[in-house]
């Protein structure tokens, strides 16, 4: 079971580094091919499958400038992980608006890569933070 553990933490430690290195085709490695990813946020945009997700990828990097996720602490049931962040950026689109919100990240983890990837953030927060 420990190694399951240390295994799941790494996949997902992997992957926000990362996400934190703006590294789209790096992020894209990190996951399967049949990767979910769910957000529950209004605004959130869900998608299915690592081409898909790899194409919007390029999109959110640059739209999110600085972007950058601080794990607040890593919850590892398993092949599961919880991970409350929080996520600050720019938002090119809205005039370089500096943004700080906190999540949560839920993560199925197989074979070493992201299955699953559901997102909690609180969409209204952003925008009220950019308005």
């Amino acid at each position: 079971m420990g190694f399951v553990l240390n295994e799941t933490r790494a996949a997902v430690e992997a992957y926000l580094a990362a996400l934190n290195a703006h590294d789209a085709d790096a992020v894209a490695a990190r996951v399967a091919q049949d990767f979910v990813n769910e957000h529950t946020s209004s605004t959130g945009q869900s998608r299915r499958g690592r081409a898909a997700y790899r194409a919007a990828l390029t999109g959110f990097l640059e739209n999110f400038v600085d972007l950058h996720y601080a794990p607040e602490r890593f919850l590892v049931d398993g092949e599961s992980a919880a991970v409350p962040y929080v996520m600050t950026f720019r938002m090119r689109s809205a005039g370089d608006r500096p943004v700080r919100i906190r999540g949560v990240f839920v993560f199925t983890v197989a074979a070493g890569l992201i299955t699953r990837r559901t997102d909690y953030w609180d969409s209204g927060e952003v925008q009220r933070q950019l308005a």
